[in-house]
């Protein structure tokens, strides 16, 4: 449950909320894009469109409240109760966290929680886009319920985040954190990448 801090801005985080759904067709609106969003077979990968859709119509902090409510469990309700927002809304809220809430958690974790990844697989392909073959790579991340998700990108986007990655991890790294394997690897695959992308001066 909340200690008193939290629990005071929760209640004015739910009370902004209730205000920015007080109208019944933002209510249906708001459901109508619950319900399409997360029976999306790309929702795992695309949550954070949801989030983003909700800000645009509730406004930013309503859109990310109702994320998180829907998330919550469901004893937090009762706290909602006590805001005595309208009970419409609240019967909403409700429904909705019962619905929805599973669906949007597990791909909030999926996106989050890297020991929901049970295993992955990564391939290269070609596509022709307006005329011009362009490297692309699929990756495909397999679920801890063993339904894959497929992200396909071109290549330049997978090397930005490997760059990403490794600017992320590297400041925190103590010194047997990597094997040295691992590091001939990545040195490897970037000689590779150098002398791929190099110009060639012609004789």
């Amino acid at each position: 449950m909340l200690d008193h801090e939290e629990k005071f801005l929760f209640k004015e985080e739910i009370l902004q909320l209730s205000t920015a759904l007080n109208e019944s067709g933002v209510l249906d609106n708001v459901e109508d894009v619950l319900a399409e969003m997360t029976g999306s077979p790309r929702f795992d990968s695309e949550v954070f469109t949801l989030e983003r859709s909700l800000q645009v119509m509730l406004g930013r902090r309503p859109g990310t409240t109702l994320v998180g409510l829907l998330t919550v469990t469901p004893e937090i309700f009762d706290e909602v109760a006590e805001v005595r927002v309208a009970p419409e809304v609240l019967e909403r809220l409700t429904a909705w966290r019962a619905r929805f809430g599973l669906a949007i958690d597990n791909a909030l974790n999926f996106l989050n929680n890297p020991d929901g990844i049970q295993g992955h697989n990564f391939a290269t392909q070609v596509t022709h886009i307006d005329e011009r073959p362009v490297l692309q790579g699929r990756l495909t991340l397999v679920r801890y319920n063993n339904e894959p998700q497929f992200f396909v990108a071109d290549a330049a986007v997978f090397l930005g985040l490997v760059g990403d990655i490794l600017d992320g991890l590297g400041p925190y790294l103590e010194p047997d954190a990597v094997e040295s394997e691992t590091i001939t690897r990545l040195r490897d695959a970037l000689a590779v990448i150098e002398r791929k992308t190099t110009p060639r001066e012609r004789a």
